[in-house]
């Protein structure tokens, strides 16, 4: 039984529609499912809770955008946690960069870092943990390179 080609043009395209759809659906569940995760939120809430950030952002409104997945700033694994999320206010927008690492013991995260990086050039300090926190100057540094 001979396939006509008008058959399999249509065929091709229904399964590129399937397929880009759901590739989009999995991007959409990946970001939601990073942004419920513990070293997101408490990076947000210190920043939310940081009054000269905001002021300079020219928040609130502060909108929290989607982190690219494939930028290389963003790394999670077992131990360690490295996020550079983007927001932006009213007057200004840039890059939070986090850090928070795996507290194996009582199994949760804890922060040890928040930099609000904005597109001007400008950082704001709005969480240095006292645990560990030799270095870690130059390791953000290098992360922004990236």
């Amino acid at each position: 039984m001979p396939v006509h080609v008008k058959a399999l043009q249509q065929m091709a395209i229904y399964l590129g529609l399937v397929s880009g759809g759901g590739c989009a659906v999995m991007y959409y569940y990946m970001q939601k499912n990073f942004a419920r995760k513990e070293y997101y939120v408490s990076a947000l809430e210190q920043l939310s809770c940081h009054s000269q950030a905001l002021e300079t952002l020219g928040a609130p409104p502060l909108k929290v955008h989607n982190i690219r997945l494939t930028d290389r700033s963003n790394r999670v694994d077992k131990f360690m946690a490295r996020l550079k999320i983007p927001v932006s206010g009213a007057k200004s927008g840039g890059y939070v960069y986090t850090s928070s690492v795996r507290d194996l013991l009582h199994n949760r995260w804890c922060l040890q870092e928040v930099i609000l990086h904005l597109r001007d050039g400008q950082r704001i300090p709005v969480y240095l943990s006292v645990v560990g926190n030799e270095n870690k100057e130059e390791e953000f540094a290098t992360m922004r390179q990236d």
